[in-house]
């Protein structure tokens, strides 16, 4: 968030009291020194290490957790509390809570056998260097196929027995951890397996028997064992029916998607490509990063997505590039020097501490529910040569912070040479640090602009994300003004991270796929509301703790306990009322062919990943990766008239110099109608012709091909206006053409009617704008108001019932809506409809009867018929869900989960058709 401009809004009320006294938990002591949370292991910095602690405070309002209709399996490694049983003493269960702690997070000292790590850098020869806080790291392949080849079946009931059975006369279990609450790398059984489960093993065993008796699974033939195996022969049989039953009901509604095995085991072993997902099932929760410019500004843009991924359990780490000291001084802008209790005067390092303190207050309260819930803090050597902060949550270390601590440009667009945007233009040679009063990090630093690459790159390396969150890295300029429409620190610290990531790619091969989000800033206030209202409460209660409204000396620390200059007005420029995805917000991925075989596009490791099956059982292949790098997030699917599949999507270039910085439109081709091969990427260029005229802001292109088999690809430019080309008889692309608009956001959409006329469709601040050809093969007519209401800014659109149906969200809601837009005699709209839904965001998908978006909580919400309740799965995932035909009477639906892994689903389209169980497609993600 800016921290160079005053926050809108009135005067706060009211000074801050002194508040308590520090906690005495708030401690310091030295290596060598009995540590009092001695089960984490001692630190090995030379300066002194903290236990970071906040005081509970009991008249703090909760907001409840929402609802979730499942569990997420713990991260690799990970032994969890969750199942604390009922009863046990707080002191046990904290004294629980530190060894599972130490277990994820151990905390080494030089001399151990493990010797400490930077940030992505190589181990340190000579000196001892500073430990550094070990996150769980991706599964090995030999766990990864550990975990495929989790018990299923019976396996899974033995195991349940055995861990219900007492075990001596103590009774406690000899199972694996988790083993008790079904957590074994798979979904507890259900339905008959759980029904056989708790016959057999549920029931605790009675007492020994007596002498003489024949012992329990004895090895004799008597009548029991006779049982055993006739019951035995007959599970096997109902199995087998059961199964073929269940071949027959999938193969009619093609929804097997590769269930038939790989052709290593054409029974479905453990390498069989799809594996269900039930309604119960836990996918796998992945592992996201998220990096933005100042402390807020995630809580600002990129909740309730950070909201919704703590919440499920998911590790959760955000990265702060700058330290955000702005002016130092932490009161509200009204207040100025005469607040109490805050920094009266300028303290750059005081206020960036009260701003950490804040973050630290917001994100535990999240997490546990109690802002005061204690911080581990230490402090670790980067890849780039400096140091940086690293806070671990000990009641959750899923969750982890860590502090960069540059300086900030301290104003929103103004020239200023020490900054992102200085270094990144090659103003300074180095960036310095701007280290916070209360962090570990005591030894000063620069940065080169390689150095900041490194230093991200080497994050990423530690934290091995499947996704990576980050600001836009192109947000425009306003067309009046020719300001930027976000903080230039925003933006710039986004292009580091762009250039990290593609590092992050092409460097390290031993690591997992991961998947790309961009967030819009501040032009979040200019558009309508994204979210319910009860998405936004919860939003800005997360701001309210930042800000530290009480004044309430939780913290125990003279810089203060949160950011006073967002008091007056946390809410900020109505940003806690939205939030919307910058890039990859296009449902226009999955296609089918003429053989029902189904394609799936998404953007990997910055690349084009495809997924495949063959016809419509055939199993699935994938994902693997177009050669070509730099793609952005967001990647469209399209059929040419001769069957071949094309993909388009944007990329970016750096180039030698700052200012060839470069975003295009590049496209790639298969090779022929159901090939494997696809030609090489395609540029079709930019109508943006220089970076600095509007921050290369053009949008994902949306194409379709109209009745004459001509492809079109079209664009917002910079301008907030449409730009097309189309492609021409002889193979080549005309010229970016000019079709009007204004202030249009978002990116368009574009579908073809009945009659094969092309419509393209546009969201502006207040309504939908939209072009029609008059008929197929002519140019596009002049830009038309639909007169539809104001929306959220994702639009999809599709042909179907003679015209293009619209779909969109209510502003302030999340409900969907749909109108149907016909080109006789001009653009119309013919009935608008409200469907409902379970409130979310972003774009929704739609194919015959289904319709499927983000729900409330993050998960999928879908529709399979009109007048049908909404039903919700467990999948947390990246972007936009995708939608096809397959064939005439078939549905299928994918998304991309938060692990970069493919889920597929399908139905029949009928009206009393259901979605089967979602399936994983590929082995979970670990290295490429």
């Amino acid at each position: 968030m800016s921290d160079g401009h005053p926050r809108p809004g009135p005067p706060a009320g009211g000074a801050p009291g002194p508040g308590p006294a520090p906690d005495p938990t708030y401690q310091y002591w030295q290596y060598g020194q009995p540590d009092p949370y001695g089960q984490y292991g001692q630190y090995a910095w030379s300066q002194d290490s903290q236990q970071y602690h906040q005081s509970h405070l009991p008249h703090q309002h909760q907001h409840p957790e929402p609802v979730r209709e499942f569990h997420h399996a713990p991260q690799a490694g990970w032994d969890g509390w969750d199942g604390w049983p009922d009863g046990a003493g707080a002191q046990a269960q904290q004294a629980q809570q530190a060894q599972q702690a130490q277990q994820a997070y151990e905390f080494q000292h030089p001399a151990d056998a493990e010797p400490a790590r930077a940030f992505g850098g190589p181990e340190a020869a000579g000196a001892p260097a500073p430990f550094v806080p070990q996150q769980s790291q991706a599964p090995s392949p030999q766990q990864a196929q550990a975990q495929q080849d989790a018990p299923q079946g019976r396996r899974a009931a033995r195991l349940a027995r055995r861990a219900g059975a007492p075990d001596g006369p103590t009774g406690a279990s000899t199972a694996a951890p988790g083993a008790a609450d079904g957590r074994i790398g798979e979904a507890p059984p259900q339905g008959r397996r759980a029904a056989r489960t708790a016959r057999r093993g549920g029931a605790p065993d009675g007492p020994a028997p007596a002498a003489g008796a024949r012992p329990r699974g004895g090895g004799g033939q008597g009548p029991q064992r006779n049982h055993r195996w006739a019951g035995l022969v007959k599970g096997v049989a109902l199995c087998a029916a059961v199964a073929a039953a269940g071949m027959l009901v999938l193969r009619a509604g093609a929804a097997v998607e590769g269930l038939g095995g790989s052709p290593a085991h054409p029974g479905g072993g453990p390498d069989t490509a799809a594996v269900a997902v039930g309604a119960g099932a836990v996918p796998d929760p992945g592992r996201v990063v998220q990096i933005v410019a100042h402390p807020d500004d995630d809580l600002y843009f990129m909740n309730p997505d950070l909201r919704y991924s703590i919440s499920a359990g998911h590790p959760v780490t955000s990265v702060y590039l700058t330290a955000g000291e702005a002016d130092g001084v932490n009161a509200a802008p009204a207040k100025g020097a005469t607040t109490k209790g805050a920094t009266a005067k300028p303290d750059k390092p005081a206020y960036a501490e009260a701003r950490q303190n804040g973050i630290r207050a917001a994100y535990a309260k999240m997490a546990t529910g109690d802002r005061s819930s204690a911080w581990k803090r230490t402090v670790v050597p980067t890849k780039g040569g400096g140091h940086a902060e690293v806070d671990v949550l000990v009641a959750n270390p899923r969750v982890n912070l860590v502090w960069l601590q540059l300086r900030e440009a301290g104003h929103g667009y103004a020239d200023v040479p020490d900054s992102l945007h200085g270094l990144w233009d090659g103003k300074v040679a180095r960036l310095e640090s701007m280290l916070s009063s209360g962090t570990p990090v005591k030894q000063r630093f620069a940065y080169s602009k390689d150095q900041v690459v490194q230093t991200l790159a080497g994050v990423l390396e530690q934290y091995t994300p499947t996704t990576v969150r980050f600001q836009d890295p192109t947000p425009g300029r306003y067309p009046d003004t020719k300001q930027y429409t976000d903080h230039q620190d925003h933006f710039y610290g986004a292009r580091f991270v762009q250039m990290a990531t593609a590092a992050y790619a092409k460097d390290v091969k031993d690591r997992p796929h991961f998947a790309v989000q961009n967030y819009v800033g501040y032009f979040n206030g200019s558009l309508p509301s994204a979210l319910d209202p009860q998405e936004a409460k919860e939003k800005l209660d997360s701001l309210d703790t930042y800000a530290w409204l009480d004044r309430q000396n939780h913290c125990g620390s003279d810089a203060g306990c949160g950011d006073l200059k967002v008091s007056d007005h946390p809410a900020g420029n109505r940003w806690t009322d939205s939030i919307n995805y910058a890039r990859g917000t296009g449902t226009n991925w999955l296609t089918s062919d003429k053989d029902h075989g189904l394609w799936a596009f998404k953007v990997l490791d910055g690349q084009v990943a495809v997924w495949h099956r063959p016809g419509p059982v055939g199993a699935w292949r994938g994902p693997d990766l177009l050669p070509g790098t730099g793609m952005d997030p967001g990647a469209s699917a399209v059929t040419l008239k001769d069957g071949r599949i094309a993909v388009f999507g944007t990329r970016t270039s750096f180039g030698a110099r700052p200012t060839d910085y470069r975003r295009e439109v590049v496209h790639a081709v298969q090779k022929s109608p159901g090939a494997d091969g696809f030609g090489e990427w395609q540029s079709l260029g930019t109508p943006e012709t220089a970076d600095e005229t509007w921050t290369s802001d053009i949008s994902a292109p949306a194409v379709s091909v109209d009745g004459t088999g001509q492809p079109a690809a079209y664009v917002r430019d910079g301008a907030y206006g449409l730009r097309g080309r189309v492609q021409q008889a002889d193979g080549g692309w005309g010229p970016w053409e000019k079709h009007g608009g204004e202030d249009l956001h978002g990116a368009p959409v574009t579908a073809t009617d009945g009659a094969g006329r092309r419509i393209v469709l546009s969201a502006t601040s207040k309504s939908v704008v939209g072009w029609a050809q008059p008929k197929p093969g002519a140019p596009l007519g002049r830009v038309t108001a639909t007169g539809l209401p104001d929306t959220t800014l994702p639009l999809t659109a599709e042909g179907r019932e003679g015209g293009v149906r619209l779909w969109f969200r209510k502003p302030g809601s999340g409900n969907v809506r749909t109108a149907l837009m016909t080109a006789d005699g001009g653009l119309k709209v013919n009935h608008m409809t409200d469907l409902g839904g379970l409130n979310g965001f972003g774009s929704v998908t739609a194919s015959g009867h289904v319709l499927a978006g983000r729900a409330a909580g993050g998960q999928l919400g879908s529709e399979v018929g009109p007048g049908r309740p909404w039903g919700r799965s467990p999948l947390m995932f990246v972007g936009a869900p995708s939608s096809t035909m397959t064939g005439k009477n078939m549905v299928s639906l994918a998304v991309v989960g938060l692990d970069a892994r493919l889920y597929v689903t399908s139905s029949a389209d009928a009206p009393d058709a259901y979605l089967a169980p979602w399936q994983p497609v590929g082995p979970r993600n670990a290295a490429p």
